[in-house]
């Protein structure tokens, strides 16, 4: 049943399409082993929606072996991106699978990473479910590395050992992200956002200081639900309290829905053959039809930067790319169609240069994640703009008092000459 890992990498040949398991879950046994035969191969591309940890198929010395494509961009492909080296795939999360599915993208080799096989020979992708279901089902061959610190999670993120065709044993611990303490600003950006949260509310946020802010503030909450596409460490002490049932939910009622997760041991230890937490294609989670059916979604992301008029960049700085649209749209817009739902952009009002991150106009060649049309609610530290109904002129004026005091004087001015109006804005 079992290999060494070179007899399992041993099998991959040039000219061929390569799938790595997302974020904690990389199987980077498999991926290093698999870059040491890189003089043995050519043309390989690869594909990952973003992975923890190092991607050593994509440093200089191996372009023209190694063909890179993300769906997200990484830290450990930002720069590979960047230069050239590696490519990204502009995609909704939600449309991922689908990739796969219809062929589009037709994969020789799935990397995984799984938990060690169950009594009935059942392997769990653990921390990883998303958009790898669609990709086992189309692999032409599938390579697992087994590893006993790999959570077992529930819901549909199982493989049998017999669609497997090489298995090797690993036993490493699984990527930890611990999130540090927030900053004034960042607490205060999060006060405003739980402001807006109210009791039976579903939850959909990431992992960051935000998002963990944010949790950190609804002890007083009640009947809170989950249906996001990740999370991390922040939910469990409100789990433990009793302030997260998902008793409310339309949609998998008193269970944590997700599609992937990263955080610390606490995290994958609580995850672990919990019936509680469900793990679910991404196709599924992120699709707005689902979302939309659960009460008051309220979904909290990020951006870049964002215009007086209300589209969000999140993606890019200017035509550099630096992240991906991921699923900011496939839960922006099925949060404002869920009945009480609020979709929410939470970020400073200045980068860490001192730039203004509410600006006149986007960057040239900055794209745009989320349209002016989707969005209802941008927060800074310096409060919280409703846009939803309002014109650009309106929007204007309530996204400028939310900017840093020290840029509001040069965006009153863009705003003027923008909208051509006699009366000042503000």
């Amino acid at each position: 049943m079992y290999s060494t890992i070179g007899d399992a990498v041993g099998i991959i040949g040039s000219n061929s399409n390569i799938f790595i398991q997302t974020a904690a879950a990389a199987p980077q046994r498999l991926i290093n082993a698999m870059t040491k035969r890189a003089r043995e191969l050519n043309n390989v591309t690869i594909y990952e929606m973003h992975t923890e940890g190092d991607a050593p198929y994509a440093a200089r010395e191996f372009e023209g072996i190694f063909n890179v494509n993300c769906f997200f961009i990484g830290a450990n492909l930002r720069n590979a991106v960047q230069e050239g080296r590696a490519q990204y795939i502009p995609v909704f999360l939600s449309e991922i699978p689908s990739l796969f599915r219809k062929k589009v993208i037709e994969i020789d080799y799935a990397l995984i990473h799984v938990s060690p096989p169950d009594a009935h020979g059942y392997c769990s992708l653990g921390v990883s479910v998303d958009i790898a279901p669609a990709v086992l089902e189309t692999a032409k061959h599938i390579i697992a590395q087994v590893n006993p610190n790999m959570p077992r999670t529930h819901g549909n993120g199982f493989i049998h050992v017999s669609k497997i065709d090489r298995l090797v044993e690993v036993n490493d611990p699984i990527p930890q992200v611990e999130i540090g303490s927030a900053d004034e600003v960042t607490i205060k950006i999060a006060e405003y956002v739980a402001s807006l949260i109210e009791d039976g509310a579903t939850l959909q946020m990431g992992i960051g200081n935000i998002p963990n802010a944010v949790l950190s503030m609804l002890g007083g909450h009640r009947k809170l639900g989950v249906h996001t596409e990740m999370f991390s460490d922040g939910v469990i002490n409100l789990i433990e309290r009793g302030v997260i049932t998902g008793e409310l939910k339309k949609k998998h009622p008193h269970k944590i829905v997700s599609s992937f997760m990263l955080g610390t041991k606490r995290l994958y230890d609580f995850v672990n053959d919990n019936p509680l937490i469900e793990m679910l294609d991404i196709g599924y989670v992120n699709d707005t039809h689902v979302i939309r059916q659960n009460p008051k979604v309220t979904a909290i992301n990020s951006a870049i930067e964002v215009d007086i008029t209300g589209q969000i960049c999140a993606d890019s700085i200017g035509n550099k790319m630096y992240s991906g649209v991921g699923g900011q749209m496939d839960f922006m817009r099925g949060a404002s169609l869920s009945e009480g739902g609020k979709p929410i952009i939470a970020m400073p009002s200045i980068t860490a240069k001192g730039l203004s991150k509410i600006v006149s106009f986007l960057k040239p060649g900055a794209g745009v994640t989320t349209t002016r049309a989707h969005v209802h609610y941008i927060v800074t530290e310096y409060g919280i703009a409703y846009l939803y109904g309002k014109n650009l002129k309106e929007r204007a004026e309530s996204l400028i008092k939310i900017a840093h005091p020290i840029h509001r004087e040069k965006l009153e001015e863009d705003a003027f000459s923008l909208f051509k109006k006699n009366a000042p804005l503000i």
